[in-house]
């Protein structure tokens, strides 16, 4: 349970600190013999912060629940 914890505060820690990210996909739009049309296209990915921070709230009460219990 400790690595389970241990794991959510750092997810929940970088899940707060950065909230997204873009990757660049392309496609090839026309393809008439030797010409070649490519398009480049952002694909954002974004979340909230509360997320995060409910993972990392998460996170420290497995880990006061787990000392309880030693």
């Amino acid at each position: 349970m400790k690595n389970i914890g241990i794991a959510l505060i750092v997810i929940g820690l970088i899940m707060t600190l950065v909230t997204g990210f873009n990757f660049v996909t392309r496609e090839k739009v026309v393809d008439i013999g030797p010409v070649e049309v490519t398009s480049t296209k952002n694909n954002p990915v974004q979340w909230s912060p509360i997320i995060g921070g409910v993972l990392l709230v998460t996170g420290i009460i497995v880990m006061v629940s787990n000392k309880n219990k030693n």
